[in-house]
C-alpha cells in the first residue's frame, strides 16, 4: 500500500473511491491494522483504492481533516468525505462499512 504525501493526496482525490488511512509508524493499532487493510483492498480491488498517509510526515492533512487520533481511516468518494472510521476494526466491519457508504 502506497503512502502518499500532501501533494499525492490531491492527486488521489480524483478517483472516485479512495479510502486514506492515517496512521504513524510508532502506533501499535496502526501496525495491527495493516494487513487488514491489505486484505480490505484486496478484497475491494476495483471498487476502492487504498493509501496511507504518515500524520508525522504530513501534520497538515490530519488537520485538515481533523484526524485527532490514528488510525484514522476516512473513504473519499470524487473528493468528497463520505465517511470515517477511528480504531482498529476487523476485516469484515471495515469492508461493511465502505460498501454501505459507496
Amino acid at each position: 500500500m502506497e503512502i502518499i504525501n500532501a501533494q499525492q493526496f490531491n492527486e488521489y482525490m480524483k478517483e472516485d473511491a479512495v479510502l486514506v488511512d492515517f496512521f504513524a509508524t510508532w502506533c501499535g493499532p496502526c501496525k495491527m491494522l495493516s494487513p487488514v487493510l491489505e486484505s480490505v483492498a484486496s478484497t475491494l480491488e476495483g471498487k476502492v483504492k487504498i493509501v496511507k498517509v504518515d500524520v508525522d510526515q504530513s501534520p497538515e492533512l490530519a488537520q485538515q481533516y481533523g484526524v485527532m487520533a490514528v488510525p484514522t481511516m476516512i473513504l473519499f468518494k470524487k473528493g468528497q468525505q463520505v465517511t470515517a472510521f477511528s480504531g482498529y476494526m476487523p476485516e469484515a466491519q471495515l469492508v461493511a462499512g465502505i460498501e454501505k457508504a459507496l
